[in-house]
């Protein structure tokens, strides 16, 4: 069977109030593309949903996007949770990077855009190889920016190391390739004024270009996106999904995540044998989710608090990423257990259900179905990604007994003062 073919998706946003523009994610430039294009339509900068229309001249794609946007959506507003008076909490946000400054610059940039008056950003430089972002931290944005080191490498490592030094009484979480809305930082504060029991939000996340197979597979495959309604989670509610409760991957992803400072420091924040640059891969965003609601907090999602992903664009790049996706999700099944060991009586019979869903994932009607590219559920490539996730899975649990034990190790020799193997070597 031939490999599957698809022409570039164009990504732009279209806002019913400004019915004359179009614009690229996060840029406020007048946009005109051709050809196929997914548009994301807000009404006053809230996110409603997404339309497609393809056309060969910039006139006529962007009639038929607004047509397509009218006939959905009508005359229909989301309503933004307001402050009601009150004053603008403190939001600390943590930026982790490593050895990327041009996305990091970018990232940066389009959060102090937003201008939200209560702010307190906090750059984690994690493992870097040279001093390139502590130099140029100060020198683009003055003191708007707080630099710190952690040289241990792990995202968790580092979201911890901003945790314990944030002075909001919120403490936002963004990857440092993000392109961020200018209402995220007011529509995660919102969202912990809307319930009090609310101890972490998410928010929406949407591909900021899908410009290339590998990007349009990744989106069908496991785009980050969890809709356009608001939703509250606490542990007694149901989400139809398999796994439930442990699929707290339906509650959102931390490419974009805030959390009551106090409660995350109460808990022990992320668990640094999890997450992206350790043996485990990952899994402490969802660890950290689960531990919320057993706590009896409430997890809200918000997708006004709106975040752009520009995903890789090489295909080489995708069967990784799969690996990475099945072992962080194993380590955190292992890291949940060894948290709470009463878990595991709930989890084995689960898991035959989720094997299942992982060895079908991308065959539905998901993702970028909706914008006239095939499914590819035939596709090698996808069902190599299925075996590699799978093949991830089972070995996640490994993982995280590698990296838990490299932690440890780790904190022995530095708290000890004792030099590492490599220097006595």
């Amino acid at each position: 069977m031939p490999t599957p073919t698809a022409p570039p998706v164009r990504v732009a946003e279209l806002d019913l109030a400004h019915p004359g523009e179009l614009h690229r994610p996060g840029h406020r430039t007048p946009y005109r593309p051709t050809g196929p294009t997914l548009a994301l339509v807000r009404s006053a900068g809230h996110p409603l949903g997404t339309v497609t229309a393809d056309a060969d001249r910039p006139d006529r794609l962007h009639a038929a996007l607004y047509a397509a946007a009218r006939q959905r959506f009508g005359a229909r507003s989301a309503a933004r949770e307001d402050a009601d008076g009150a004053p603008d909490p403190l939001v600390s946000v943590v930026v982790c990077t490593h050895d990327r400054p041009d996305l990091l610059v970018r990232c940066l940039d389009s959060l102090l855009r937003g201008g939200y008056p209560s702010l307190d950003v906090i750059v984690v430089d994690n493992a870097p190889a040279d001093d390139t972002v502590r130099q140029l931290l100060p020198a683009r944005y003055g003191d708007r920016v707080r630099y710190l080191r952690e040289p241990v490498a792990g995202l968790a490592r580092a979201r911890n190391r901003g945790l314990a030094a944030a002075r909001g009484g919120i403490c936002a979480f963004a990857d440092d390739d993000l392109i961020l809305d200018e209402h995220w930082v007011p529509a995660l504060a919102a969202g912990f004024r809307a319930a009090p029991g609310t101890a972490c939000v998410t928010g929406l996340v949407m591909p900021a270009e899908l410009d290339t197979r590998a990007q349009l597979l990744l989106e069908r495959y496991s785009g980050y996106g969890k809709g356009f309604a608001p939703r509250d989670y606490t542990l007694r509610t149901r989400t139809g999904d398999p796994l439930h409760p442990f699929a707290t991957g339906r509650l959102g992803t931390g490419a974009n995540m805030a959390f009551r400072t106090g409660v995350l420091r109460a808990l022990g924040g992320f668990d640094p044998a999890t997450g992206t640059g350790t043996p485990a891969y990952g899994g402490e965003d969802l660890l950290a989710f689960l531990l919320v609601l057993a706590a009896g907090h409430t997890v809200s999602y918000r997708p006004d608090a709106l975040v752009w992903h520009p995903h890789r664009r090489a295909l080489d790049t995708l069967p990784p990423q799969a690996f990475g996706l099945g072992a962080g999700f194993g380590a955190y099944l292992a890291a949940a257990v060894r948290r709470r060991p009463r878990l595991l009586a709930g989890l084995l019979p689960l898991l035959p259900r989720g094997l299942w869903r992982t060895a079908h994932r991308g065959a539905g009607p998901a993702g970028v179905g909706d914008l006239g590219v095939p499914s590819w559920a035939d596709d090698p490539l996808l069902r190599a990604l299925r075996r590699r996730e799978l093949l991830g899975l089972l070995y996640g649990p490994i993982g995280y007994l590698r990296s838990l034990r490299a932690q440890r190790r780790t904190d022995r020799q530095r708290y000890s003062g004792c030099p590492s193997e490599g220097a006595r070597r």
